[in-house]
């Protein structure tokens, strides 16, 4: 197999852009890594007390700009939804494959890197292995099942998505966005990060990154997704500052949501009641 053109630049950080300005620097490398995962939900009333008591024990990510920056990611699965009942089911073992674009949807070009990642939770242990690569290059691969260009070290991966997309007869089901702010850990604490996850909004068709189709929230834009993740441990001071904040761990799945807000499956007598939209709710993202 031919080797992708590689990119300049080191490998980003797991979750963010390469640089805080433009985005477009991502490696095209395979990245892989394990690590344990809790989300809560946070009234946006509550976002900026938690921002400034994070900021004393964490450094804001050096890849994040004021103000986050947006992730859209692009869900595939069966014609059945075999993935998202395993989650809704809760096996052991289940994985979700997506495609990822750090950055604004509406600047996306054939050219743009994205990220396609394969996404799996091993009891309690969350799997991520991903690989970049331009955006009409992964288009063509997972939508036109094409056969791609990768190295020796990229082939067992590229050979397991396309074993999967195939086999399985993926395609694209939604499209979830939100606008992500970022604190990592440092010294005692290195492994250790935050995320706040601000408007996630989707859509169920025009799947293309820069369509400018219309979203709508598929969670209550009153409500921030906070994520806890750790290679190892969750420190006291984590779980205590989430305590004193009154946040809610939930067993939630964006794109779970997104199914179910666009009513392709019945929602889940599992999630958390503040989690159904009202009509208010349900009024148009624009231009997320």
């Amino acid at each position: 197999m031919k080797l992708f053109a590689r990119r300049g630049g080191a490998r980003p950080p797991e979750d963010v852009p390469t640089t805080p300005t433009g985005y477009q620097q991502t490696a095209s490398r395979l990245h892989a890594f394990n690590r344990y995962e809790i989300k809560y939900l946070l009234d946006e009333f509550k976002v900026p007390a938690l921002r400034e008591q994070l900021a004393a024990h964490m450094a804001v990510d050096a890849y994040s700009p004021q103000g986050g920056y947006p992730v859209t990611s692009l869900y595939y699965d069966t014609p059945d939804l075999r993935f998202y009942w395993e989650k809704i089911e809760g096996l052991r073992f289940r994985r979700k494959l997506r495609m990822r674009l750090y950055g604004t949807p509406a600047e996306c070009t054939e050219d743009t890197p994205v990220q396609v990642e394969i996404k799996q939770r091993v009891n309690r242990v969350t799997q991520k292995r991903r690989l970049a690569l331009p955006y009409g290059t992964a288009r063509r691969w997972l939508d036109g099942r094409e056969q791609i260009s990768c190295s020796p070290a990229e082939r067992p991966f590229v050979e397991e998505v396309t074993t999967l997309v195939g086999n399985l007869d993926l395609r694209p089901i939604v499209t979830t966005g939100y606008r992500r702010e970022a604190f990592v850990g440092w010294e005692a604490d290195l492994g250790l990060r935050v995320t706040i996850d601000h408007k996630v909004h989707g859509r169920d068709r025009d799947f293309h990154f820069a369509s400018g189709a219309t979203n709508r929230y598929t969670i209550p834009p009153k409500l921030a997704i906070v994520e806890i993740k750790a290679n190892e441990r969750v420190p006291y001071w984590v779980t205590d500052l989430a305590a004193r904040a009154e946040m809610s761990v939930v067993r939630i799945s964006k794109y779970c949501q997104s199914v179910q807000a666009f009513g392709l499956a019945p929602r889940s007598a599992l999630g958390p009641p503040e989690l159904v939209l009202d009509a208010a709710d349900q009024l148009v993202a624009a231009d997320l």
